[in-house]
């Protein structure tokens, strides 16, 4: 259901025969540019073992077919910057809440649009690094932005539907991703391969940290700050602000894989190993950041780093007239009532009110439901049971 979906990869990674899989793009795109540049996720240096360093990875990616590397942790940390400068700026909503995970953006738009409002409207780590990647190009080379190719290597479905249907900006300064568990086989084959040379900065721990759960916030490091992993984790709390609760959270870093980036349908390594092995990175690297606080401020009045669009609201209605849709209402609530209300899932919707609104709009049948299908079979047997006692007019007597 197209209009309900958020892509945030949960079949994917629950599927138990593995039949969903995220459509990327594939390296034979490069081809299409005169420049590329890979866009690795901080999450992609976690899948290697213990001591691959990021620039053994970065060479391995350009001996791929990419011409430069720009690292999307050096992105996080400008974002950094312009996220406390938001919070420091605006104090008359709370919480606000990050919009670095597009499938909870997307979460938001659907099911909770009153919402909107307390997204900070600054853009993801990947758009800026795409912008900031061919800016540096451009300048250097001497290439336009038309022929430079930004690929990013992406942990999640969410992150490709942002790049092909983005929210907050009529097009994203990203020209493709890749799926990080295919792009992981390709460099694994190409480690040790040559020296790694960049016209770009690297990036230090603040940056590298975004990829886990909480890594965004301390980050941040100012006010009072909330890290949720995990949507179903996401959708509870934000039911919580819709009540009215948690207005003492000044800042709210929502993720909807479990454990963050490092947990997400496209990675290869198992969340909890890489998340320890991204905090060591961190540490290591330390906070030491080559981003200047001054040259962010100023590309903070001037806008560089604000969604150009309005996030709008995608309502789900039972029916576009509204005295059809009453109706629909008053059926749904009366199949919801039928249904045994235990949310077991057998029947292909996540809960009972789902399966209800999906027999009203004719997309299911109440037999789908596998409680209602027994008592509708125990009834058959019992009418065909007392049919069969029952004796032909003519054989009577």
């Amino acid at each position: 259901m197209e209009e309900k979906c958020i892509d945030c990869g949960e079949c994917i990674r629950i599927c138990p025969n593995q039949a969903k899989f995220a459509v990327t793009d594939g390296l034979e795109k490069l081809k299409s540019y005169k420049f590329t540049v890979a866009l690795p996720a901080p999450s992609f240096y976690a899948q290697f073992r213990e001591g691959t360093s990021r620039e053994v990875v970065n060479a391995a990616l350009k001996a791929l077919g990419f011409d430069e590397v720009y690292e999307v942790p050096l992105a996080a940390e400008e974002v950094t910057a312009a996220i406390r400068e938001y919070l420091k700026r605006n104090r008359d909503i709370r919480p606000l809440i990050s919009s670095s995970c597009p499938a909870v953006v997307r979460l938001i738009k659907v099911r909770f649009p009153g919402l909107i409002k307390n997204i900070v409207p600054v853009k993801a780590p990947v758009e800026i690094a795409a912008k900031r990647a061919k800016e540096i190009i451009r300048s250097v080379y001497g290439i336009t932005s038309h022929d430079i190719g930004a690929f990013f290597i992406s942990p999640c479905p969410a992150k490709v539907t942002s790049v092909k249907q983005p929210l907050g900006t009529s097009r994203s300064y990203v020209d493709g991703v890749l799926s990080m568990s295919k792009t992981y086989a390709e460099v694994i084959k190409n480690i040790g391969s040559g020296d790694y040379n960049s016209i770009f900065k690297k990036s230090c721990g603040v940056g590298i940290g975004w990829g886990y759960s909480g890594g965004e916030n301390a980050a941040i490091g100012t006010g009072n700050r909330l890290s949720v992993d995990g949507i179903h984790d996401c959708i509870e709390v934000l039911e919580e602000i819709e009540l009215g609760k948690l207005c003492d959270i000044d800042y709210l870093e929502l993720q909807a894989c479990r454990g963050g980036c490092v947990g997400g349908a496209l990675t290869v390594e198992n969340r909890f190993i890489a998340s320890v092995r991204l905090k060591k990175l961190a540490e290591r690297l330390g906070i030491k950041s080559n981003v200047h606080e001054t040259s962010i401020e100023k590309d903070f009045k001037k806008g560089y780093y604000f969604l150009e669009e309005e996030i709008k609201p995608t309502p789900s209605k039972l029916d576009d007239d509204m005295a059809t849709a009453i109706k629909k209402l008053e059926m749904l609530e009366k199949t919801l009532k039928e249904l045994p209300g235990l949310d077991c899932g057998s029947c292909g919707s996540p809960n009972c009110r789902a399966l209800a609104e999906d027999i009203v709009q004719r997309r299911a049948n109440e037999t789908d439901c596998v409680f209602k299908l027994r008592e509708k079979v125990r009834q058959l047997v019992a009418e065909v049971l007392d049919l069969s006692q029952k004796l032909p007019p003519t054989m009577e007597g």
